[in-house]
């Protein structure tokens, strides 16, 4: 009786494992919201200090290629 009931144990634990959990958000998502909560909760200044840096980083960016289409025309 005994190894039946180590054979049944085994079967339903391997059953219940076995099957794929779907995320429920996809991870884009759940970034987007964790980056939200971030900007609200405590490390709020240094979120926005980030980001601020991120968009000062564009603007530079596009700034020089502008620029460098600028040299480019008039060759």
């Amino acid at each position: 009786m005994r190894p039946y009931c180590v054979a049944l144990a085994a079967g339903l634990l391997v059953a219940a494992c076995g099957g794929e959990k779907t995320p429920k958000v996809d991870a884009a998502t759940e970034q987007a919201e964790a980056h939200k909560r971030a900007s609200q909760g405590p490390f709020s200044a240094q979120v926005q200090g980030y980001d601020k840096a991120k968009a000062l980083g564009a603007d530079v960016n596009q700034k020089v290629e502008d620029n460098v289409n600028k040299v480019d025309a008039i060759k």
